[in-house]
C-alpha cells in the first residue's frame, strides 16, 4: 500500500522565505512555478511575458514573506495573487501604452477644418470651461481618471486621499459635468 505523500508546506515555507531562507524560496519555486507561470501565461498571453511576471512575483513572495497574514487566507491563495495582480497589472498597462508609428501618428492629426465643420469642434471648450467650475481636487480627480487613465486606487495614491473621497470625487464631478454641458 502507498504511503500517503505529506502536504506541501506552503505557510512554512513563506516563514522561512521571511527569516531569509533560499532554500524555502527554491522549494517553493520548484513546487509551484509551473503553474504560476500557467497563470501568468493566461492573462498575459505570451510566454516571455509570463516568466517575467512569475519572476516578478517570486521576488515579492521573498521581499515581502513577512507580511502574509494566515488569518487573512491560504500562503498558496496568497502566492497565487501576487502573480495574478502582477499579470493583470501588466495588461492593464500594456492596454494604456499606445505605440504610434509614423502612419499612426499621422492619422491622428487633424485634418484641415472646413467652416461648415467648425460646429462639431465647438463643444470641446464647453468642457473645459465646466472642467474650470470644479473645485482642484475633484478636478485632478477627473482628468487622472479620463485623460491619464488611472484606476480610482491609483488616483487615490496620487493624491493621499481615502479611495472612497475620491469615488465620491469622480461620481460629484461627474453628475456636475453632465449638467454644465446640458
Amino acid at each position: 500500500m502507498n504511503s500517503p505523500v505529506a502536504p506541501f508546506d506552503f505557510e512554512g515555507c513563506l516563514a522561512a522565505c521571511a527569516q531569509g531562507d533560499r532554500r524555502a524560496l527554491q522549494a517553493l519555486y520548484e513546487h509551484e512555478g509551473a503553474r504560476l507561470l500557467g497563470v501568468a501565461r493566461r492573462i498575459a498571453r505570451d510566454q516571455g511575458t509570463a516568466e517575467d511576471i512569475v519572476h516578478d512575483a517570486f521576488i515579492k513572495i521573498w521581499t515581502r514573506a513577512d507580511s502574509f497574514e494566515p488569518a487573512r487566507g491560504s500562503a498558496r491563495g496568497w502566492i497565487y495573487s501576487i502573480t495574478r495582480h502582477l499579470a493583470l497589472n501588466f495588461v492593464r498597462d500594456r492596454r494604456r501604452e499606445t505605440l504610434l508609428d509614423e502612419t499612426a501618428i499621422s492619422e491622428l492629426l487633424p485634418l484641415p477644418v472646413e467652416v461648415d465643420e467648425l460646429h462639431l469642434w465647438s463643444g470641446s471648450t464647453k468642457i473645459y470651461r465646466c472642467l474650470e467650475r470644479l473645485q482642484p481636487a475633484p478636478q485632478r480627480c477627473i482628468l487622472h481618471a479620463y485623460v491619464d487613465g488611472c484606476s480610482n486606487a491609483e488616483i487615490a495614491t496620487l493624491l493621499g486621499a481615502p479611495l472612497g473621497t475620491v469615488k465620491a470625487w469622480i461620481k460629484r464631478s461627474l453628475k456636475a459635468l453632465r449638467e454644465c454641458m446640458a
